[in-house]
């Protein structure tokens, strides 16, 4: 009896390990929805919710979080048919604002920093190119070892 892998095991079980993820990262029209926001500045805050499709997310429900009580939501509506929410935050209360739209699992949160004098300042939403990669390379890691661990051979 053997307890140890051969190289040519370990090769091929890091491969297809190493496949599997590749497969992964690959562009694909998948059934599934992502969502995204975006807003505009009207005299408020006007988000936008759009499944990745670019359908609208109608009747979405929202949260939003003042600066000073991200536990607690400061407003919580639904999207419109449009999967549009207005919302004007209170100018006594500056900083970041975070919005989250949820429906049937699919959602985003979307961070706008409000300033003292009621100017609004860029929102931002998703993952930074540096977070994808390392969940990705954390998803490799993991799927290797969990196939090194599987392809051991006990005595």
């Amino acid at each position: 009896m053997r307890n140890r892998l051969t190289i040519q095991e370990y090769s091929g079980w890091a491969g297809v390990a190493i496949a599997i993820c590749l497969l992964h990262l690959l562009p694909a029209q998948a059934a599934a929805h992502g969502a995204a926001l975006s807003y505009e500045t009207v005299r408020g805050i006007e988000i936008t919710a759009l499944y990745d499709s670019g359908e609208p997310m109608t009747g979405a429900q929202v949260a939003v979080f003042a600066p000073d009580d991200p536990v607690e939501p400061w407003l919580t509506g639904t999207c419109d048919d449009s999967g549009k929410f207005f919302f004007t935050p209170d100018p006594d209360r500056p900083g970041l604002w975070e919005i989250q739209a949820r429906l049937a699992g699919h959602g985003d949160l979307l961070r706008i920093e409000v300033t003292a004098d009621s100017g609004i300042s860029g929102g931002t939403t998703g993952f930074t190119a540096l977070q994808k990669l390392v969940m990705a390379m954390a998803v490799i890691w993991g799927l290797t070892g969990t196939a090194l661990f599987f392809s051991r051979r006990k005595n």
